[in-house]
């Protein structure tokens, strides 16, 4: 509720600066919302697209001799909104929001600018090392100065990327961090990703059972629906569940692909297959775009492959080979610290060469 509040008024805040015409007043309220960010999908995309055209007017209209941590804050709040996109402005943004902050003496900017950066990793697939390298400057950066919610932001970054290459020795380690921090400075919400990464971890283990990796997810999912992110809970479940049958080799729950919220269009054409209609699913998949460019792009990736191996689609395949191929040392989707479907190199091993390669 807390979240959603602060989204509310924050929204409420920047209209009523900008009708008071004072840009520096508008740039201090728009970078006065430095909750830090993890989850690459927004909680509330017509709000963020409105933040980023606010933000993008004001620094238009900032007069020369404004601050430069101003300039810095409205940069990385463009950056931070624009998640999921891959922009070229949303990158330099972030850029040259990291560029400002590194020439100032003031932590607390450089950890949001450095957020911001974080949020604009992900142009292509395969990225987790570099992400790791971002978490770990703002883990020491958070420890050095006394920044709790980065540095919680930190260690969930690190927990991410390491989850990506199956190093779940450093990841547990993270995540004992995570609770460590939580119960130190009551941020119950790094919680909510620490039940789910615990789930990945028992869904990641071959000796389990699929009835308990799902009770795992299940029980990961109650807090999460109360948790104020949308952009998180909305389909998460089902996408996990459905992750797990695959991963067991069991068809999919017959349901509709509605439940699945946004990752519907790529998990459709793997629903029409398992229940036989095969003409629905290769129409669903010629239509099917690139997935967003977020932590979870590999595992949609994937569940594209599936669909296109089942249906010999050669061109999905090949544009699947060109998106993954980066990703190759990687388990699909746990990136996100999450959910998997399992090593990337596995995928590309099924698609054929393209003729004449």
């Amino acid at each position: 509720a807390g979240l959603v509040s602060a989204r509310e008024h924050r929204a409420a805040a920047v209209e009523a600066a900008e009708e008071l015409g004072d840009a520096g007043l508008t740039a201090r309220v728009i970078g006065a919302y430095d909750v830090p960010a993890n989850w690459t999908r927004s909680d509330d995309p017509g709000q963020a697209a409105r933040v980023v055209a606010a933000a993008e007017r004001t620094l238009a209209r900032l007069p020369s001799d404004t601050p430069p941590g101003t300039r810095a804050r409205l940069l990385a709040t463009i950056a931070l909104e624009s998640r999921g996109d891959a922009s070229p402005r949303a990158r330099a943004a972030a850029a040259e929001a990291e560029r400002i902050a590194r020439g100032l003496d003031d932590p607390a900017l450089l950890a949001f600018a450095l957020n911001g950066v974080y949020m604009q990793s992900f142009e292509r697939t395969g990225l987790a090392g570099r992400r790791d390298l971002i978490g770990a400057e703002i883990v020491a950066l958070s420890g050095r100065h006394g920044l709790p919610t980065y540095e919680v932001l930190g260690y969930l970054i690190r927990l991410q990327s390491a989850s990506a290459v199956a190093d779940f020795t450093s990841a547990d380690r993270y995540d004992a961090h995570l609770h460590r921090l939580a119960e130190r400075h009551d941020l119950p919400l790094a919680l909510v990703f620490t039940a789910w990464y615990r789930a990945l971890r028992l869904a990641e283990d071959p000796n389990a059972s699929l009835a308990d990796k799902e009770a795992a997810y299940r029980a990961a999912a109650v807090p999460l629906d109360s948790a104020g992110m949308p952009g998180l809970s909305s389909g998460l479940l089902p996408l996990a569940l459905l992750c797990l049958r695959l991963r067991h080799g069991h068809p999919p729950e017959p349901e509709g692909a509605d439940v699945f919220g946004p990752y519907a269009p790529w998990v459709r054409p793997v629903l029409l297959l398992a229940a036989g209609r095969r003409t629905e699913a290769a129409e669903a998949l010629r239509l099917l775009p690139d997935p967003p460019h977020d932590l979870l792009t590999e595992a949609l990736w994937t569940l594209l492959a599936r669909a296109a191996l089942a249906l010999s689609d050669h061109s999905a395949l090949q544009r699947v080979r060109a998106a993954l191929l980066p990703a190759s040392g990687e388990l699909a989707g746990a990136a996100s610290g999450l959910i998997s479907l399992g090593p990337v190199a596995a995928v590309l091993a099924d698609i054929p060469a393209a003729p004449g390669s």
